[in-house]
């Protein structure tokens, strides 16, 4: 009888790990009481109904459950990879902030990260994102096709470098 695998590792940095914990303790520690004082306060001044400070109050601490169940969630599935650490530095990996270059010489400069740590707009890419998983292997001078939805584009691996 064939197992059927469980939930698929969330490799994050040390760097990524620290803040999905820095949040939660921050929700937990910080955020979620002063909520549940102020909905304790709004419930003792009678009519729940109509009372903004209550029901905003209610909302917040959902909100803030969610969360903190997402959180607990990814944390506990984060399999933490030390990018210094990788023994192989030549070839792309988790963690490699890699150089690379389109057909017109445009140069990126990207890490690749955790996909609860990615933020393009950074020069972080998710490890599961299309770009990620092209040059996942690529060595420097490799050229990698990647399927993008404004069309399929090649990239050059410039260089490559573990911080």
């Amino acid at each position: 009888m064939a197992s059927t695998p469980g939930p698929r590792p969330n490799y994050i940095t040390p760097a990524g790990f620290a803040a999905l914990r820095e949040e939660y303790d921050r929700l937990l520690g910080t955020e979620r009481p002063a909520i549940v004082e102020v909905v304790s306060w709004a419930a003792s001044n009678g009519d729940r109904s109509e009372n903004g400070d209550y029901l905003y109050g209610r909302k917040r601490m959902r909100e803030i459950d969610r969360r903190l169940g997402w959180l607990a969630k990814r944390m506990k599935a984060a399999k933490v990879i030390d990018p210094a650490a990788q023994p192989d530095k030549s070839r792309v990996f988790f963690g490699a902030t890699v150089e690379i270059a389109d057909e017109d010489d445009r140069r990126r400069i990207l890490t690749i990260v955790g996909n609860d740590e990615a933020d393009a707009g950074a020069g972080r890419i998710g490890w599961d994102s299309p770009l990620a998983r092209a040059l996942r292997g690529a060595a420097v001078a490799d050229m990698r096709r990647v399927q993008l939805p404004g069309g399929e584009l090649e990239y050059e691996v410039m260089a490559i470098r573990y911080d």
